[in-house]
Order: C-alpha cells, then sequence, then structure tokens
C-alpha cells in the first residue's frame, strides 16, 4: 500500500514538474459580479515566471492591482505574496522571482482588484495549483 502512495506521489510530482517546464494557462473568473473574466498565462523562465494577464470587462481606463495570493480563490490570504503590474486596458505583463514548478507547488491564486482605492472589492480570480492539476489529469 505504501509503494501505491509513494508511487502516485512521484507521478503527480513528475508530471507538475513537467508542466512546470511550458506555459500554464489558467482561467481568471468573475467575483463580486464584476463581468471580468479573461487569462493568465504563466511562462517559465528560468528561476523566475511570467504572469501575462488578458482580461475582459473591466472599467475603461481603470489601472487595477493585481497579485498572486496564497489560498484559493474563496479564500485567499489578503496579504501578497508576489505583486504584479496593475491590469492596464485589459493587460498586464510581470516576471516574479520563482520558478513556475515551486508556483505550482502551494495552493495559490492569481487575484485582480477593482482599483488601487477599492483594493478589498476582488473583481478577478483564477487558481494556480488547480489549472496545473486540470492540465496533468491529476486532481489534488
Amino acid at each position: 500500500m505504501k509503494r501505491k502512495l509513494l508511487a502516485g506521489v512521484a507521478l503527480f510530482a513528475g508530471a507538475t514538474l513537467a508542466l512546470a517546464q511550458q506555459p500554464v494557462t489558467i482561467k481568471l473568473g468573475p467575483q463580486n459580479k464584476s463581468g471580468e473574466r479573461g487569462t493568465a498565462k504563466l511562462t517559465p523562465e528560468g528561476d523566475k515566471t511570467k504572469v501575462e494577464i488578458s482580461l475582459k470587462g473591466g472599467p475603461k481606463g481603470a489601472s487595477q492591482p493585481a497579485h498572486v495570493h496564497m489560498g484559493s480563490c474563496s479564500k485567499l490570504d489578503p496579504n501578497p505574496k508576489y505583486g504584479l503590474s496593475n491590469v492596464e486596458n485589459g493587460k498586464s505583463t510581470t516576471e516574479i522571482p520563482v520558478k513556475l514548478e515551486d508556483l505550482m507547488k502551494d495552493q495559490t491564486a492569481i487575484n485582480v482588484h477593482k482599483s488601487a482605492a477599492e483594493v478589498k472589492t476582488y473583481v478577478a480570480c483564477g487558481e494556480i495549483k488547480e489549472a496545473a492539476t486540470k492540465k496533468s489529469g491529476k486532481k489534488g
């Protein structure tokens, strides 16, 4: 029984590592009836990860803060783990100082806020680990 469990853990870890070598796309869903949705593409770049957000349905001309948080979209740690460039005109590109494979090990989410003045209002969110496990065919 222990061997099967260890083999399963090794298989999942191997699948996660293999996924970390290629870009992962996360769906960003609307929160708080914002109507904002889109994607975040995470691309491995050595010891860093490039995060490209593409969001539709946001207010024109708005500058919306975005972060990587620990937790899930339904239960985020309010303190950001990594800051991302603000989403402006529906786009944001940031390089964060963490390997994609390490980012996918923890329960993390990309979260977009309504504005700097209304940072406590979340408008879009997507879970990184969930996207990685769906892509590998594993549930975790």
